[in-house]
């Protein structure tokens, strides 16, 4: 008897592997792998997840219609162009799975987030990897990548893995050089971190075209990544589509209270914007001045080379994990360690540790 079988795409790929959490023999360890927010979340936010416990029962408002509400009057957006998803993984899944499959291509950068080529061979489409230009997306190589099979192009800004971002007139070029039918997604996960003056996140475009979403996500400044809360700002038609294949209650009960609560507090947001910046910029100026290149980052965490063959960045992720250290070592960039943010001891802990690898 023929056992159950699956699409031949499906079983030539890799399972997603995520940040470690643990160390066998190490009892305490400092995580610096997944890009979460040591800061922390809003004390108000903490409270409403709480407030939740006697409720956990009932399904949750299968339209997470009063965050919705939150999020269009702290951002000054129209809500029912406002979609919310478990994270906002899900909904750049639900995107690919909606308008690509087999025959189809999904343009995204080559070091840039891995849903999109792991979704994409998902349906079958054909992801196009665009070299990256000074770490973040080539405009001009992603114009040129278009074909009449191109459904959707995906722009982390700012880039993950790499910290990198793409200035506003770069992605409104980007935009006036799509066809009306290629769907531009503008994947600002990391857009609360951002300080560069030249920057935008996209809810402009999303306003003024049809082929334009913008996905963003309550895991990093907001500091919610364990409840699973994301949300994109799109054009009708394509918020519409979503809304017809995505599964109801996708957003669990503490999820919402907690998240509209984050949303709201801004002052809480703000301090923890500060605490990262002045952290990044810490920890880029110290593994500049310990001799190696870190890539000047508008996220929270910073990428860093490590040029010399005898002292690795592979060598040195070993060392940093046997100390209890976890950064994120990257198998498509052999040579670079991607560290995130941590507190103001786990900082200078893995700036010391490095120091001492180096000798």
């Amino acid at each position: 008897m023929a056992s159950p079988k699956a699409h031949d795409w499906i079983m030539d790929m890799a399972p997603y592997v995520p940040g470690r959490s643990k160390v066998e023999g190490v009892e305490e360890v400092v995580k610096l792998s997944s890009n979460e927010s040591v800061f922390g979340a809003s004390p108000k936010a903490v409270e409403a997840f709480k407030d939740t416990a006697g409720g956990l029962m009932r399904y949750p408002d299968a339209n997470s219609n009063d965050l919705r509400d939150a999020i269009a009057d702290v951002y000054n957006l129209n809500a029912d162009n406002i979609i919310c998803g478990a994270g906002s993984d899900e909904l750049l899944t639900l995107l690919i799975h909606t308008f690509a499959g087999p025959g189809d291509e999904v343009i995204y950068s080559q070091y840039g987030f891995m849903v999109y080529p792991i979704q994409t061979r998902a349906v079958g489409a054909t992801g196009i990897a665009v070299p990256n230009k000074n770490w973040a997306a080539d405009v001009d190589g992603i114009l040129e990548a278009v074909t009449s099979d191109t459904k959707l192009v995906f722009v982390d800004n700012p880039n993950n893995p790499t910290g990198a971002y793409n200035t506003w007139s770069e992605i409104e070029r980007l935009h006036a050089g799509l066809p009306d039918s290629v769907i531009l997604v503008l994947d600002a996960a990391y857009a609360e971190c951002v300080t560069a003056d030249d920057y935008n996140a996209g809810e402009s475009l999303v306003e003024k075209y049809d082929n334009v979403i913008m996905t963003r996500t309550f895991s990093k400044m907001y500091a919610l990544a364990g409840l699973r809360v994301g949300w994109a700002y799109g054009a009708p038609g394509i918020i519409d589509v979503i809304n017809r294949v995505r599964m109801p209650f996708n957003v669990c009960v503490p999820g919402q209270p907690a998240a509209i609560e984050a949303v709201k507090d801004e002052e809480h947001l703000q301090a923890s914007v500060e605490f990262n910046t002045t952290w990044r910029d810490w920890l880029t100026a110290e593994l500049n001045a310990l001799g190696l290149k870190a890539v000047e980052s508008q996220t929270n965490f910073v990428l860093v080379e490590f040029p010399d063959e005898s002292k690795s960045a592979l060598a040195c992720n070993e060392f940093l994990t046997k100390r209890g250290y976890l950064v994120r070592a990257l198998p498509p960039l052999p040579n670079h360690l991607r560290i995130s943010i941590g507190s103001e001891e786990q900082n200078k802990g893995v700036i010391a540790l490095i120091k001492e690898f180096l000798g």
